[in-house]
């Protein structure tokens, strides 16, 4: 798939900016009042494409990914009558102008990046993955090497802490919101914040020594540790948060309304024992239904309190 047009301005870290009502591009409508874009009642804005396009949210190694994901999408074929393929995307920021495009049809969206998904592509999420008993979710940690000198988050005064963009949850808002409340520790002003583009990298970076820090997702540091990407032995963590929602998956608001139901179908139909899910996700065992509006309720104040507003061009 080739490069979209113009890059969607993602959300920034603002002073004094305010986002207490969460409104959708001037392009949908929210007659219902579910803070995402409504099906189309024009048949002739409707999209019922012979092959479906599926992405997974930004990773190291989209390849992995695409194998992992293979027997799921053989599964909607199945289901959906359609051609399934998995595009595997580079950055947030791709992944949401190719849905705003109308070239992404189903995607994972991570955390962060759910409201500006949301807001600027139509996006319509429905179901993320939880365990067996309904658990889900992952915490946000601050992690070092442990030879860095870097023992708690005050030590990052003075020092380098690796975000990975920011249109993510745990890689860049609420390690933001949550040094700056309680630690008085800003970007800029108190440490040199970098960019990595990916959990993936961050957290290579650190166990490589190229970063002193970094804020990542336990979620995939966990399964980077568990495939051996990386020992454990060679990270330490300083910082753990409560507990964020994970990966949403969802669809285009333009999709036929019976084919949004197929896709949902396939999901809520899906066999994960013995499955490269499970082996893959080794904690989570099925895909529960979600809103948006509740939630995401939690990181719409993190956007709130980091002065995050979303600019769609």
């Amino acid at each position: 798939m080739k490069r979209l047009y113009p890059l969607l301005v993602a959300s920034m870290f603002v002073a004094g900016a305010a986002n207490a009502d969460f409104s959708l591009d001037s392009r949908y409508t929210d007659n219902d009042h579910d803070l995402i874009a409504d099906i189309p009642t024009d048949k002739s804005k409707l999209l019922d494409p012979s092959t479906l396009i599926f992405a997974y949210t930004p990773v190291e190694d989209p390849a992995v990914y695409a194998d992992v994901w293979s027997e799921f999408l053989e599964h909607m074929e199945g289901v959906t009558g359609k051609k399934v393929r998995f595009f595997p995307v580079q950055s947030n920021a791709a992944q949401i102008e190719a849905m705003r495009a109308g070239r992404l049809h189903i995607a994972g969206f991570n955390t962060g990046s759910n409201p500006l998904a949301v807001a600027c592509s139509g996006y319509r999420p429905f179901t993320m993955m939880a365990a067996e008993d309904g658990s889900f979710g992952y915490e946000m940690e601050i992690i070092t090497y442990p030879t860095s000198g870097i023992n708690s988050p005050k030590d990052l005064k003075g020092s380098k802490l690796a975000f990975t963009s920011q249109t993510s949850n745990s890689g860049f808002k609420a390690p933001s919101a949550i040094l700056k409340a309680d630690f008085d520790l800003i970007p800029e002003r108190d440490f040199e914040p970098l960019f990595s583009g990916k959990h993936d990298n961050s957290i290579l970076g650190v166990a490589n020594k190229d970063y002193p820090a970094a804020a990542v997702a336990n979620s995939v540091l966990n399964r980077m540790i568990d495939r051996d990407v990386v020992k454990a032995s060679q990270v330490t963590s300083i910082y753990k948060s409560e507990t964020f929602p994970t990966t949403s998956y969802g669809v285009a608001h333009n999709l036929t309304p019976e084919l949004q139901e197929k896709i949902k179908e396939a999901f809520f139909s899906y066999k994960w024992e013995g499955s490269k899910l499970k082996e893959e996700f080794s904690k989570e065992g099925q895909f529960l239904p979600i809103t948006f509006k509740q939630h995401w309720n939690v990181i719409r104040k993190i956007d709130d309190a980091n002065g995050v507003s979303y600019n769609c061009r």
